[in-house]
């Protein structure tokens, strides 16, 4: 066979089931005793791995070839990580919509995939059987966990049977190959199906491992749960939080915290939402997690609240890193919680981004000039100095190649460079004399006012030091090149302004705060909001077109 190196992202699995055969792979909450106490299911490595053999061979007897798509939706479990090596595995690809940004962009990121299956839980499949005009051509259907009915579908429990009773053989797999189309939250826009390519998932993976000395035999929790699939490739346990993952901000404190001790967790990956929630609860109860060595939080900047409140909650050998990337392209770049307190967060307050850290080996990045067009080629592009603000390109395996069937945003997305090619993160900031990367917010977030551009997390900072404060967002109102900044703020819990005289005086203390420093001195209002509309994936990127479209509509004496 000809093309790039043979090697499916589900060969990973297979070394780890021959490296450590017995040791637990996943660990999963399955139900409640009479006195609410978890009780928990588990597999290992060898048996995983076996369970993966017979999905993809039960997928092959259904049907499914290389290249077919199956959107998997189903609820965080061994099946749910199960299936999707065996979709690997299978050489079909696996389709991961988020299941909390809403019915309406659910069935337009369905439509745009046009897929071969669907591979989901009862309500799933429910809503497909009422819609056939929509899915026909989804003939490779699978229920997991149905009630009663199974619609039609083949059961997991039949589909590993069908699979265990037949040859098992499996089609190779090169490291180019489509693996997976993931959606983007749509936070910023549409979301879009990122494809992501068997070599792309592997490259994640050393990168990860090696940047943070994760070693085999360790136990994650991930909030987040496509993050349990980079631990099979790494011998290392995954346990299953007891939680909803697409609202992280709502999450039991309790119930995470109970998780790492009983199964000796060592590693937690979750949003800033989740780890604010625990933070909180560790600061009130004066808990400590001795058993952690790392934890990883991304998905937006983490707050330095949260920061000085989970690293209080370590050992003094562990620490909160948050490695910044997207989507697209993940990881680039990292940096600890302690020394963002220690040495960065005083210029972060001053108005100078948010230090995202070193970039990881093999990661090449940019900063050009920021533009909203398309970029064809790089020689197009117009390089910055270190020190000055941009748009932020990538380059390196694990950039993702295209947008899957929208030749537009892949166009707007990527920028040839000879035989490679270099990804626009969206994002604007800078790289600092020690190459240290600086992120300043969006893109799409830069505000034009009449003195020039700003920038949303540069000048939110500024504001967020506020002790009523928990978090603000920076608007734009008014035409493009004129418009007037105005400063939305979310206050901590118990600290709204309910009366005409509290917000003329927090109002007040703001925007002294504002003129303290020339980035936000032509800030001139104020407003409040109880409760900032969020991305549905991390419950963190808020919404600042929604905030911005509300805020206009503000008179002017609130």
């Amino acid at each position: 066979m000809t093309g790039s190196i043979v090697h499916n992202i589900a060969d990973r699995l297979r070394d780890s089931a021959r490296l450590v055969p017995d040791q637990k792979a996943i660990v999963a909450p399955e139900a409640h005793d009479p006195c609410g106490r978890t009780a928990w299911t588990q597999i290992s490595f060898a048996e995983l791995d076996r369970e993966v053999d017979a999905i993809a061979a039960g997928l092959k007897q259904l049907g499914v070839r290389p290249g077919h798509r199956l959107v998997l939706m189903v609820r965080p479990s061994i099946e749910f990580i199960a299936l999707t090596f065996g979709i690997f595995r299978a050489g079909a690809v696996c389709v991961l919509v988020d299941p909390g940004m809403g019915k309406r962009s659910i069935l337009k990121c369905l439509d745009d995939v046009v897929p071969d299956g669907f591979v989901a839980i009862p309500q799933v499949h429910l809503i497909r059987r009422i819609m056939p005009w929509r899915y026909r051509s989804a003939r490779f259907n699978v229920i997991v966990r149905p009630r009663r009915l199974t619609l039609g579908c083949r059961t997991y429990q039949t589909l590993l049977e069908s699979g265990r009773n037949i040859p098992q053989e499996f089609p190779e797999t090169r490291a180019s190959d489509d693996a997976a189309i993931i959606f983007t939250s749509g936070s910023t826009g549409t979301p879009k199906g990122v494809v992501f390519e068997h070599g792309m998932f592997n490259a994640q993976v050393d990168l990860i491992r090696d940047h943070y000395g994760i070693a085999p035999g360790e136990t994650d929790l991930p909030g987040f749960p496509l993050f349990s699939l980079f631990n099979l490739a790494m011998q290392v346990t995954t346990v299953i939080p007891e939680m909803d993952p697409t609202r992280p901000a709502t999450v039991d404190p309790e119930k995470i915290l109970r998780a790492i001790r009983e199964h000796h967790v060592t590693q937690a990956y979750g949003s800033p939402a989740m780890w604010n929630r625990v933070g909180r609860y560790c600061e009130d109860q004066s808990l400590t997690l001795t058993n952690l060595k790392r934890i990883l939080s991304a998905g937006a900047p983490v707050p330095l609240h949260v920061l000085g409140r989970m690293t209080s909650a370590l050992s003094s050998q562990a620490d909160v890193y948050t490695p910044y990337g997207a989507t697209e392209c993940l990881p680039v770049a990292s940096i600890g919680g302690r020394e963002v307190l220690s040495r960065t967060a005083q210029q972060t307050a001053m108005g100078m981004g948010t230090c995202v850290g070193r970039v990881f080996p093999g990661i090449e990045v940019r900063i050009i000039a920021a533009s909203d067009e398309a970029i064809a080629d790089i020689s197009a592009a117009t390089p910055l100095p270190t020190g000055q603000i941009g748009e932020i390109i990538v380059r390196g395996p694990v950039a993702t190649r295209q947008y899957f069937r929208n030749p537009r945003a892949t166009a707007l997305a990527k920028i040839s460079d000879g035989e490679t090619f270099w990804h626009r993160m969206g994002d604007v900031g800078y790289l600092d004399t020690t190459r240290q990367l600086w992120f300043c917010g969006r893109k799409a977030h830069i505000v034009t006012s009449e003195q020039g551009p700003m920038y949303s997390v540069c000048c939110e900072a500024i504001f967020d030091q506020h002790p009523a404060v928990y978090r603000s967002a920076l608007a734009g109102l008014g035409p493009t090149g004129r418009q007037r900044p105005v400063i939305i703020v979310e206050p901590e819990q118990g600290c709204f302004p309910k009366s005409a005289a509290e917000r003329r005086k927090l109002s007040g203390e703001l925007l002294e705060l504002g003129r303290k420093n020339e980035l936000t001195a032509t800030i001139q209002r104020v407003l409040f909001y109880s409760s900032f509309p969020v991305d549905t994936r991390h419950n963190v990127k808020i919404n600042r077109e929604a905030l911005t479209e509300w805020a206009s509509q503000q008179k002017q004496s609130d």
